[in-house]
């Protein structure tokens, strides 16, 4: 996602952005209270988020009622894959369901970034 999107929202789009991204997943109806707007202008933005392609909208009864469920787009090139290297090493948690961080793949990575820093 571009900086040029990004710089393009209103204050009150960037926040809803940031709302739903820290959560991961929220309702509509939880959106527009925590931004602290009306139903009606959390609906907008809700819509102009959508639009821009930064959040995916879909139908969703919550409570008894109707509503949308919002989550973020996330693209390859918004992560940060060098976040999970040590030197040329990958994270051993990498597609692993459990990893013991006791063990020696744990303990070498670490050592990676220990003299990555240095």
């Amino acid at each position: 996602m571009s900086a040029e999107v990004i710089e393009e929202l209103s204050e009150d789009e960037r926040r809803g952005l940031e709302l739903v991204r820290e959560a991961g997943s929220m309702y509509q109806s939880e959106f527009w209270k925590a931004l602290d707007v009306s139903s009606r202008k959390g609906s907008r933005i809700a819509t102009s988020l959508e639009e821009a392609g930064l959040v995916e909208r879909e139908k969703a009864v919550y409570e008894g009622n109707t509503t949308y469920e919002l989550k973020p787009v996330i693209r390859d090139r918004d992560l940060d894959y060098m976040l999970l290297m040590a030197g040329e090493m990958l994270s051993p948690f990498v597609g692993e369901e459990e990893m013991d961080p006791q063990s020696d793949a744990f303990s070498q990575w670490i050592m990676n970034l220990v003299y990555e820093e240095h």
